[in-house]
């Protein structure tokens, strides 16, 4: 069996609307030279796990682009929503518009290997300093998220391993964790991936392992624009 990878904020623009350059010399032609790492160095029977910010598209008609430069990349892909997918509509909507060999996360647990993903976009939490009241009804709406996903989860074996895909950071370096790393807790997830922070605010992400979790920070800009091996083998040992 193959491997599993990540890789978040993928920021597609197929149809030109939002070209990423306007955001500095990184993102210059950055789809390009994506799509070249990703074809070097994922394999067909490996999985990616894509957790959001994938398309800057409004509706699934202009995201059928973006969703089939996804589609034609090597490996098996289980995608998330990110605060920037505006075109997610409906589980149903959304799942009849895949290219084959795509699988999303809505409320729901799906099972890859030894491992059960779980999880949600999540919100910044109401602690933050930038956060208003409407932020803690999103936050407290993405932790209703994972709590369906968490229970999904409990359909398949306990002895397989969990991981928790997100898109929001939840725990960020030098501040609290915040309620979604108990939720992990309790769901006795093992490995967290999320993305989200770009630029300045990379130093804010919280990798490595903490507590009994081990987080992986993936968002395209911070890796190189190449998925990231986190298991070697999907096999749990």
């Amino acid at each position: 069996m193959g491997r599993l990878l990540a890789l978040a904020d993928l920021h597609l623009s197929g149809t030109g609307d939002k070209p990423m350059d306007r955001f500095g010399e990184l993102w210059v032609d950055h789809a390009t030279r994506m799509a070249e790492s990703w074809d070097a160095s994922v394999r067909e029977d490996d999985w990616v796990l894509l957790p959001g910010d994938l398309s800057w598209a409004k509706n699934l008609e202009q995201a059928a682009c973006d969703l089939a430069w996804i589609g034609n990349r090597p490996g098996q892909k289980l995608l998330l929503r990110g605060n920037h997918d505006s075109w997610w509509g409906s589980r149903s909507k959304v799942r009849k518009a895949l290219p084959a060999g795509c699988e999303i996360l809505h409320n729901s647990a799906f099972a890859i290997g030894g491992w059960v993903v779980l999880g949600s976009r999540g919100w910044l939490s109401p602690d933050d300093p930038i956060a208003g009241d409407d932020d803690r009804k999103v936050f407290e709406r993405e932790l209703h998220r994972l709590d369906l996903s968490i229970a999904d989860a409990a359909r398949f074996d306990p002895a397989l391993g969990r991981l928790a895909m997100l898109h929001y950071p939840p725990w960020l370096a030098g501040r609290a964790p915040t309620e979604v790393v108990t939720r992990m807790h309790a769901a006795g997830v093992s490995i967290c991936l999320y993305g989200h922070l770009h630029g300045a605010d990379h130093a804010l992400a919280r990798r490595g392992l903490h507590e009994g979790i081990h987080y992986h920070f993936v968002a395209a800009d911070a890796v190189g624009f190449r998925p990231v091996v986190i298991l070697e083998d999907l096999e749990r040992s």
